[in-house]
């Protein structure tokens, strides 16, 4: 369960990102953020990931108020979540192979089995094949489904991510969006920030929208 309560976020200079946001989003939906660019759908995807915290009100994931954890805290509650941002960041002297064992270093986990996450994460993907590529290689839709794989190598419980479609073609576009589709069908909770809710609309999601930081529906 992720709730937020009359959350506020202003960014220096007085923006008000966020205005008294409160809603919830329940384990195992998917759920579609919609709403105009700046309307804040970033700004909530970074406040649940605990990459921004509120100015006022509070974020909670599975009971933790994201607010009150300490720095040492926050690495431990990003193991149960996978990010996709709107810039890949891949690392461009990395290969896809290195690029999504990344997460895993972090962690400690051991080289072996680290590896074998990594092959089953890009097989899930349907990029093994590029394990060895470079980035620069691969083609937008290529390098958003490395993206991806690094996101949920760590087997996160719960999947963000912010405009995941986005600068894709129409082809590769629904094809990222029958990936998540998967992930969500596998019990995987999954949050999108979307300028094209149509891409998702056939699978049931549910959707809110954001307006100049207000929630409309």
């Amino acid at each position: 369960m992720i709730r937020f309560d009359a959350v506020t976020k202003r960014y220096p200079g007085g923006q008000e990102a966020l205005s008294g946001v409160t809603t919830e989003i329940r384990h195992g939906e998917l759920l579609v953020l919609a709403g105009h660019s700046g309307a804040g759908k970033s700004t909530l995807l970074k406040l649940i990931a605990g990459l921004e915290t509120p100015s006022s009100g509070s974020v909670s994931v599975n009971g933790q108020d994201i607010g009150r954890l300490k720095a040492t805290q926050l690495p431990y509650l990003r193991r149960s979540l996978g990010l996709v941002m709107q810039e890949h960041r891949l690392l461009l002297d990395r290969s896809v192979f290195d690029n999504v064992m990344l997460p895993l270093l972090v962690t400690g986990e051991r080289p072996q089995d680290a590896s074998k996450r990594v092959r089953a994460a890009l097989e899930r993907v349907g990029m093994l094949e590029h394990e060895r590529a470079m980035p620069v290689t691969l083609s937008g839709g290529e390098q958003q489904r490395a993206a991806i794989a690094r996101a949920i190598v760590n087997r996160p419980s719960i999947l963000i991510a912010d405009e995941p479609t986005a600068h894709l073609d129409p082809a590769y576009a629904r094809e990222i969006a029958a990936l998540f589709r998967d992930f969500h069908a596998a019990g995987v909770t999954l949050i999108l920030a979307t300028h094209d809710d149509t891409l998702f609309s056939p699978y049931g999601a549910r959707r809110i929208e954001l307006a100049r930081g207000k929630l409309l529906s």
